[in-house]
């Protein structure tokens, strides 16, 4: 442990969208059996930890998630952790986004009816003036491109750059500072299980 505050980020469980590369923004589908399996191991991994706050997406693959690694009590949904807004590409991979918008990307070019980066990036920059604020750990569940944005503005990158980092399903990373709070850091990145 640092004797900075730490941020732990946590990705939800695996769903049956997330293991076909469905893009699930706002549809709320359950974990699959795999996914409950290993949001229960993301306990294993945090024992012993303490935390001034626990934080989650409201959908309920991340709240699931929150509540089988056993911070289900002291969860709070925040709607700033929800995952991007995918709009016209809900539910659809990027090789069939591909077929009728070749060469998009969705970190670059956002989604028709739903957000682009820089909406993201706002949600973001609120979650990460509220982390700032708190004198202590959070722990935090949401989903991956939501999580790789915050990472990107934690750091004060461009919401864009979250494309430059993954995020597996269940999996832990670690946010925190170096040398002071004006330091801000990734000090683990996507540890799995």
């Amino acid at each position: 442990m640092s004797a900075f505050p730490e941020i732990y980020l946590v990705r939800h469980g695996e769903t049956e969208w997330s293991a076909s590369g469905k893009h699930t923004g706002r549809t709320d589908i359950p974990l699959t059996p795999a996914g409950e399996a290993a949001a229960g191991r993301v306990s294993e991994r945090l024992q012993g930890l303490p935390f001034q706050a626990v934080w989650s997406s409201p959908s309920q693959r991340a709240f699931k998630t929150c509540t089988l690694a056993g911070f289900g009590s002291a969860g709070v949904k925040k709607a700033d952790l929800a995952e991007w807004d995918y709009g016209a590409y809900e539910g659809l991979t990027t090789k069939q986004i591909r077929i009728e918008r070749p060469g998009w990307r969705l970190f670059r070019d956002g989604c028709p009816d739903g957000e682009a980066a820089d909406d993201v990036g706002a949600r973001a920059d609120r979650i990460v003036n509220e982390l700032r604020a708190v004198n202590g750990n959070v722990l935090v569940f949401s989903s991956s491109h939501f999580l790789r944005v915050l990472a990107a503005r934690w750091l004060g990158l461009p919401p864009q750059d979250g494309a430059l980092f993954v995020l597996d399903t269940a999996s832990i990373s670690v946010l925190g500072y170096d040398h002071d709070l004006g330091e801000p850091i990734i000090r683990r990145w996507n540890q799995s299980s």
